[in-house]
């Protein structure tokens, strides 16, 4: 079973400044005080709300967290099946920190988790944003006293509908979340001083750009153009692109004025033709010498992505060009088509396999994208 692979970072401390009106909980000093007034964290009760709805699919769940009260006694006392603890913290509930959070990212996304669920605040989501690296899409479990960051759901209970939708392979928008903090001190003193940190993906509930679509359908050329026209937009001097074969990719091809191979691999840079029909061998020596990227869109009715039908995208092309650097162009209603089955790699390289997998970014209009789920052939 491919299981849904979800990293769970706790913060244990997370709002324990709020009842104390200390309006935040940043550092030891202000949650020594917060203790001294009596205050108690109610972050284990809150993520205990939005997680319980879905023990119901707990055996299509796989957990990847941290130790004690950053994630795996929680989802212990839940009684979730499959948890792996992948990062040891602190055993005492005082001990976590900001490092551990920290820590914790990068070693989740080592296991190539699909979402990472974390639950905190401000502080926490910047801890999630300074450590996560590239492809990482994140979740967030509002717990906090300061709650600027767009990076939490509205509200506990949805979290796990999105979830759900991940499991059944239902089409999330690709969203952006930016993460904002306050000036704690500041904010004491009465002032509200946010502050832009970055920004981290987030899934959302599907939406339809308005104008691509009649009595609730998409108008399939119509959002095939607005797909090339965000992808041209997107391409970047010196960037050497490897676009695949389909009727999709060919509009992209058809959009800069170029000659094509419709079933074959084109290669463009700064926006001029380099090979027409390249073979895995030129292929491998671009991707060799150069930062390239690789322009795809999913077979029709299969849901591959890569082991069928363009072959000259070897395991060995993949890895030198890197899985970061994978552009997938679709519309929804062909992925809608799929029924539900997730996009598909077979590389015949197992472990090649493993890292392309988790939720994807597909491009599905100007502007406008979403996540899915990639499994390997097994």
């Amino acid at each position: 079973m491919n299981r849904l692979k979800l990293g769970l970072i706790i913060n244990p401390l997370a709002g324990i400044g709020g009842p104390a009106a200390l309006k935040g909980s940043d550092g030891a000093e202000t949650v020594a005080a917060a203790r001294a007034s009596g205050a108690v964290s109610q972050v284990a009760r809150r993520v205990t709300k939005a997680l319980s709805p879905l023990l119901e699919v707990a055996d299509e769940i796989s957990w990847k967290t941290c130790s004690g009260p950053m994630g795996a006694a929680l989802l212990i006392d839940l009684g979730f099946p499959d948890i792996e603890v992948v990062c040891s913290v602190p055993a005492g509930f005082l001990g976590t920190s900001a490092a551990d959070s920290r820590r914790a990212v990068q070693q989740l996304q080592s296991k190539s988790i699909d979402l990472l669920v974390f639950a905190g605040g401000d502080g926490t989501a910047r801890d999630i944003c300074d450590a996560s690296g590239p492809g990482l899409v994140v979740l967030g479990i509002p717990c906090g006293v300061k709650m600027h960051s767009s990076v939490f759901t509205r509200h506990l209970l949805g979290v796990a509908p999105l979830v759900l939708d991940l499991l059944g392979n239902r089409l999330l928008t690709a969203g952006v979340g930016e993460v904002r903090d306050i000036d704690e001190q500041a904010f004491r003193n009465g002032l509200v001083k946010t502050r832009y940190y970055g920004e981290l993906p987030v899934p959302e509930s599907l939406r339809y750009m308005q104008h691509t679509k009649v009595s609730g359908r998409e108008v399939e050329a119509l959002v095939v153009e607005e797909i090339a026209a965000d992808f041209v937009d997107d391409m970047q001097a010196d960037q050497t692109y490897f676009v695949g074969s389909g009727s999709t990719m060919a509009r992209v091809m058809s959009s800069l004025n170029l000659t094509y191979t419709l079933l074959g691999v084109d290669v463009i840079r700064n926006r001029h033709l380099v090979h027409m029909d390249a073979t895995e061998a030129q292929l491998y020596q671009l991707a060799s010498t150069q930062p390239c990227t690789i322009a795809i869109t999913v077979i029709g009715g299969q849901g591959h992505l890569f082991g069928r039908g363009n072959q000259q995208f070897s395991a060995r092309v993949i890895a030198a060009v890197g899985p970061n650097n994978i552009d997938i162009l679709a519309t929804k209603s062909k992925i809608e088509a799929l029924a539900g089955e997730p996009f598909i790699v077979d590389t015949s390289d197992s472990g090649l396999d493993d890292k392309l997998t988790g939720l994807v970014k597909v491009r599905t209009g100007y502007e406008d994208a979403v996540f899915y789920r990639v499994v390997a052939q097994r």
